[in-house]
């Protein structure tokens, strides 16, 4: 079947598909085998070697191993592809497992400079900040990437919406400005229901799987659009070699996530409209980061993305504390990192996600990031209610085993800029912390985070 014309409705379901008839099954197979018949010395060693210089296998040799080539994660590499609009896509064992293939793919022949447009998930943040991978970064607001750029620059990257605080970003003017140097975008919030970077000028559009593509926080992965086949095939050879192949049944339920992510995308976003507009009207709430509350001054709603989306931020009055009565006050909501799922999730940024970011770049202590599920809108507002409205100092009981530690942050005022009245906490002292209820003070130095 010709999908190139599909609507993107009709294409999620039938996109990377197009073999199964062939096959006589309706279901999309799942190929677990690790290895794979050769049907000779010289054939198998050819092939090997077009596999491993990240190629596809030849119509007459073999995929030899699941490190070089799986069927099951091809086709879900293919319907990802057709869904952003790209060439090729290439599938790893995590966001972060991508976006770290695409910076060892990218950054050669002695190009090791990135520019990076804040905000950024903080795992990306610290990757680059902490230089893991040999990498400088020059970190820069999105007006200023051409002055950034240097004769060593290899990669530009943005975040568009931008987590947490869903900034938007103009891709085809990153493109512009950034010239040859390629762009890398992170579409993780948006999914291509929404938007299309690499259409934007954009030469590959990367997404966190684990989150919307996924859809029902039951499976890990990421996934890397090319805007052209010679850089997924330098992706394809890195993983080939650091061995962060998406898992066969990892790739089959992304695979089938796809099938109902736009009907999933649109309906999370007409509730996470009805549910960010009562927070902009509430007393406690004092900004909301959502896509067009702002008036949308780079016009980026209709030219860029097709709809503001489904993941909401505020900053509450009462900081950090408040954003704890939030959190443990909730019961519909599930507090806890990761985003995008058919249930409801609300977490603190400062705290988990963003916790190993530069205090100059890192959220403020009263912002809680929401992911909005497919839940009624009227329940979400009712459980939010609730939990803002319930008395300072009143607790709420909590199941014995739920962790709850917690360490308070420097404070940001309303424009997003750090407040010097604070003293930041970038420290071990558990006397000069601030718990949660029912939390005990958590240690600023650990090494983990979550989108």
């Amino acid at each position: 079947m010709r999908t190139d014309d599909l609507r993107i409705d009709s294409l999620a379901v039938h996109a990377g598909r197009g073999d199964l008839a062939g096959l006589g099954v309706h279901a999309v197979p799942i190929d677990l085998s690790t290895t794979n018949p050769l049907p000779g010395i010289e054939t198998g060693g050819a092939s090997y070697k077009v596999l491993a210089s990240g190629g596809q296998p030849p119509a007459d040799g073999s995929a030899v191993y699941a490190r070089l080539w799986n069927p099951t994660v091809a086709r879900f590499e293919t319907a990802l592809a057709q869904l952003e609009r790209a060439a090729a896509a290439v599938a790893f064992s995590s966001g972060m497992a991508a976006m770290t293939a695409a910076l060892l793919a990218l950054t050669q022949d002695g190009r090791r400079h990135v520019v990076a447009v804040r905000p950024l998930y903080g795992g990306t943040d610290h990757l680059l900040a902490s230089g893991l991978l040999g990498t400088t970064t020059t970190f820069c607001h999105q007006d200023q990437v051409s002055g950034a750029i240097r004769r060593d620059t290899a990669v530009v990257i943005a975040e568009t919406p931008a987590n947490p605080t869903l900034d938007l970003a103009d891709i085809a003017a990153l493109a512009a400005q950034a010239d040859r140097v390629p762009v890398l975008v992170d579409n993780t919030f948006a999914t291509p229901v929404l938007q299309n970077p690499i259409g934007l000028g954009a030469r590959l559009a990367l997404h966190s799987a684990t989150k919307y593509l996924g859809g029902h926080g039951d499976v890990m992965g990421g996934v890397v659009a090319c805007a052209d086949e010679a850089t997924a095939a330098a992706l394809r050879r890195v993983r080939a070699v650091t061995g962060a192949l998406l898992h066969p049944m990892g790739a089959y339920l992304l695979h089938r996530g796809l099938a109902t992510l736009p009907v999933r995308v649109r309906r999370q976003q007409d509730s996470a409209q009805q549910v960010a507009g009562w927070l902009a009207r509430h007393r406690l709430v004092e900004t909301v980061y959502y896509p067009g509350l702002d008036g949308d001054p780079r016009g980026l709603l209709g030219r860029q993305m097709r709809g503001p989306g489904a993941m909401i931020s505020v900053i509450l009055r009462g900081g950090f504390e408040q954003a704890c009565r939030l959190t443990d006050g909730v019961r519909l909501f599930t507090h806890a990192v990761s985003l995008g799922g058919v249930d409801s999730l609300m977490q603190h940024p400062a705290a988990l996600t963003h916790r190993p970011v530069a205090a100059e770049a890192r959220p403020s202590q009263g912002l809680v990031r929401l992911s909005i599920g497919l839940e009624d809108p009227g329940d979400l507002i009712a459980d939010l209610d609730a939990a803002l409205s319930r008395p300072q100092g009143q607790l709420i009981p909590q199941p014995a085993t739920r962790p709850a530690t917690r360490s308070r942050l420097p404070r940001r005022n309303g424009a997003g800029c750090l407040d010097r009245s604070t003293k930041p906490l970038m420290h071990n002292s558990a006397e000069d912390s601030t718990p949660c209820a029912h939390g005990t003070p958590a240690l600023v130095n650990d090494a983990a985070w979550q989108r």
